[in-house]
């Protein structure tokens, strides 16, 4: 087949597929507002520009996000350039966001910047640097499923059709040789799409025996009664894979790069400080959670969630193509072209000056 007709089939493969989300879990609605520090006296505009629109999700995977604006990482280095915050709740609105220039930046999981890269023929995205790994589990009804071949013959949620945890549990259902209809979801074991919002309510309700979701809906589901059967990350080389990413309009970062580079700089400082303040990052996280949405985790959820997130600058890229190759052996989508799909320099710029290691594109960086 002509490379032109592989891509066009695989492009209408995926625009069939939503735009997905890894995470969304409903704590934000799509929003804009003052948010973030005060403009220190005295400091000056990036390139002249007023502001700059960074979309993420009310989800504690996005919790660079959060601790950056609500400890005021991102605005200091910002300067006098604004940071400006826009909240979702999935992916697909995020992705509409900046193809509309309704946001410049955003945090974002591999699901939907594969989608959106390669719907958009790789012309409206960069993938600039890495956020967070792991946060995502098996939890079951251990009254029900005692191992992991009790799974077999068991309703098992997923978020969405296609979204990255549905690729996972899908991937791993193969792995033990169970036969599933990606479509459907049903087979062996059959896959309940659910949104995580409702997912604790129909665990609860007995109408699904377990979910193969990300934090905080699986240490929700813990504190209904549910136990973790499996850590995904423990499927994954080093027990790391990227579950958020930060993304740019190309045409923003071709426009302003001095204005991508000192939001990378705030987005560096700000998982130097997570790791080294774990205790006060959990709770700046939750609190920036709270004033973005009107509603906080309580301890025994937002503990253990955080727990198992790892936040890093590495966008962990030869993870994010087996994630696009575990969706094609799901019969999800066809190969997809991602080569330019990343940019690091500007983030290798940035890691360069504050003596930290250079970060790797897996061979699927721009010219």
């Amino acid at each position: 087949m002509p490379a032109s007709s592989a891509l066009r089939r695989s492009l209408a493969v995926i625009a069939a597929l939503p735009l997905l989300t890894l995470a969304a879990c409903g704590y934000g609605s799509q929003a804009e507002d003052d948010g973030g520090a005060k403009v220190a006296a005295g400091a000056k505009k990036i390139d002249g520009l007023d502001s700059v629109k960074i979309g993420y999700f009310g989800n504690l995977t996005h919790g660079t996000a959060l601790v950056g604006m609500q400890k005021g990482f991102f605005q200091k280095a910002l300067g006098a350039t604004k940071a400006e915050p826009a909240i979702f709740n999935a992916g697909p609105s995020e992705i509409e966001a900046l193809n509309s220039e309704s946001i410049d930046i955003g945090w974002i999981g591999p699901s939907p910047a594969i989608n959106g890269y390669t719907k958009a023929a790789g012309k409206n995205l960069r993938i600039i640097g890495g956020s967070a790994s792991g946060g995502v589990k098996l939890v079951v009804n251990p009254d029900k499923i005692k191992s992991l071949k009790d799974v077999k013959g068991k309703k098992i949620a997923t978020p969405q059709l296609g979204n990255t945890q549905d690729v996972a549990f899908l991937n791993w259902a193969a792995d033990q040789g169970w036969k599933v209809d990606p479509q459907s979801g049903k087979g062996d074991v059959t896959v309940v799409r659910s949104d995580n919002k409702v997912t604790p309510d129909a665990y609860k309700s007995g109408s699904i025996d377990g979910a193969w979701v990300p934090e905080p809906t699986a240490s929700k589901l813990v504190a209904e009664g549910g136990k973790v059967l499996l850590d995904e990350a423990s499927l994954w080389p080093d027990k790391k894979f990227v579950i958020t990413n930060i993304i740019v309009r190309q045409e923003f970062l071709k426009e302003h790069p001095k204005v991508v580079e000192a939001l990378l700089k705030g987005s560096v400082e700000t998982n130097k400080w997570i790791n080294a303040n774990p205790d006060a990052a959990k709770a700046a996280a939750n609190k920036q959670l709270e004033e973005d949405s009107g509603k906080a985790l309580p301890a025994e959820v937002l503990d253990p969630a955080w727990k198992s997130i790892q936040f890093t600058d590495d966008p962990l890229a030869s993870t994010l193509n087996t994630e696009a190759e575990h969706a094609v052996k799901a019969g999800l989508l066809q190969k997809p072209n991602l080569k330019g799909i990343y940019d690091l320099a500007p983030l290798n710029k940035v890691l360069k000056a504050e003596g930290a290691p250079a970060v790797d594109d897996a061979g699927l960086g721009a010219k």
